[in-house]
């Protein structure tokens, strides 16, 4: 039966890059997802796939099998707000892009969708299909856990898996604690405004954003063990329209992210305590906005364990599995592996010029369509074992 999923996964490779191909040219972002939804909506409709959409979120649920046990499998379908400059004939031209390889996520459980369809008579039970938006902004899961993915039958274990560009193809990745808490945050600091040529009848905002920048950068050089993992990115900093003129406000938007759940909560508080006083020493006021909030991803040991003889026993060629993975990017399907048993795999997506491997969202990133038969084989293989044991 392994080496028949394999067989049917490479049987339908033309299509899995067609598939691939057409949701790359219509990327869109966070939870607004109107043609991507519609498109993937249209693949199930010709499978006889039963679902549901939400489309104030664009979360699709779909469901194939009968039977008192349930099994999860997840893909993530947004992209990110990034200008493609890759070159490829099929590359995005509306200002967004699938840079994270999300295009392949949804194609991938896609074509496991096929699979399983193909044999839903032999399934000893339901597999669920979530097609998630929002997984770069941290807001899918938590959208997709409250339409009730999660019942309706009732979720026993879930899997799920993310390609990567700088990772060969046919490498697969596992581990226990695989990626990062992340907590979000926007700091608003509000001063007066006025005239670049007097200062001292301003307060002026930019200036106690400098300082808020560098007090929160002094957090994880000073108050964190050297042996936590924990990292506090400031990724945008803006103000002010133009050079002769103090604006009214500055913005810092930033992430924290640790395994740590103590430093984690340390630094959340501190964040709480140092911004509000850096901002009144400058004579400043200032607004701390939660952006997003997300756990750890952290992996089921024994269905790690299980997932992998399911892997091997596809019996593809080049396949190399290795453990411990774990990076300190982050991934809202913490907010299901906190709920239920699951686990999260990497794979390889590298295309074979390694000269031409960029990481995860550069705008000339490549990924190889090689890994989609993979891909869907593994994920179909999965749920089928899972269910079967």
């Amino acid at each position: 039966m392994a080496h028949k999923i394999l067989e049917e996964a490479q049987e339908i490779n033309d299509l899995l890059i067609k598939w691939r191909r057409d949701l790359h040219q219509i990327p869109e972002t966070d939870l607004e997802l109107p043609k991507t939804v519609e498109y993937i909506s249209k693949r199930l409709d010709e499978m006889n796939v039963e679902y549901k959409v939400f489309p104030e979120v664009s979360v699709i649920i779909a469901q194939i099998g009968k039977g008192d046990k349930c099994f999860l499998l997840r893909s993530d379908m947004d992209a990110l707000p990034v200008e493609e400059e890759t070159g490829l004939e099929f590359a995005s031209k509306n200002g967004c892009m699938h840079g994270c390889g999300h295009d392949l996520h949804a194609t991938i459980l896609l074509g496991a969708a096929k699979i399983l369809k193909a044999h839903e008579e032999e399934l000893p039970g339901v597999v669920k299909l979530l097609f998630q938006p929002g997984e770069e902004t941290f807001r899918g899961a938590k959208a997709a856990v409250e339409a009730g993915v999660l019942e309706n039958p009732h979720v026993d274990a879930a899997f799920a898996a993310h390609v990567f560009a700088a990772i060969p193809c046919g490498t697969i990745g596992y581990g226990v604690e695989a990626m990062a808490s992340v907590y979000g945050f926007k700091i608003t600091l509000t001063g007066r405004g006025g005239h670049g040529s007097a200062p001292e009848g301003c307060i002026d905002p930019i200036n106690a954003g400098v300082e808020v920048y560098h007090a929160l950068q002094a957090l994880i050089a000073r108050e964190c063990p050297p042996s936590a993992e924990a990292a506090l990115t400031i990724g945008q900093f803006t103000a002010g329209n133009a050079a002769n003129v103090i604006p009214e406000r500055c913005v810092l938007q930033g992430t924290l992210r640790t395994f740590n759940e103590e430093v984690r909560t340390m630094l959340i508080r501190r964040i709480n305590e140092i911004v509000p006083a850096v901002a009144a020493a400058y004579r400043a006021t200032c607004e701390i906005e939660e952006l997003s909030n997300v756990p750890s991803v952290t992996c089921n040991e024994e269905l790690n364990a299980e997932y992998i003889k399911s892997i091997e026993s596809l019996e593809n060629p080049g396949t190399t599995i290795n453990g411990g993975f774990h990076v300190m990017g982050s991934e809202d399907f913490a907010v299901i592996s906190a709920k239920i048993p699951a686990s999260y795999f990497v794979v390889g997506a590298g295309v074979e010029d390694q000269s031409k491997w960029k990481g995860q969202h550069n705008p000339k990133i490549l990924f190889n369509e090689k890994a989609l038969p993979l891909g869907a084989a593994m994920y179909a293989k999965i749920a089928m074992d899972w269910l079967a044991k």
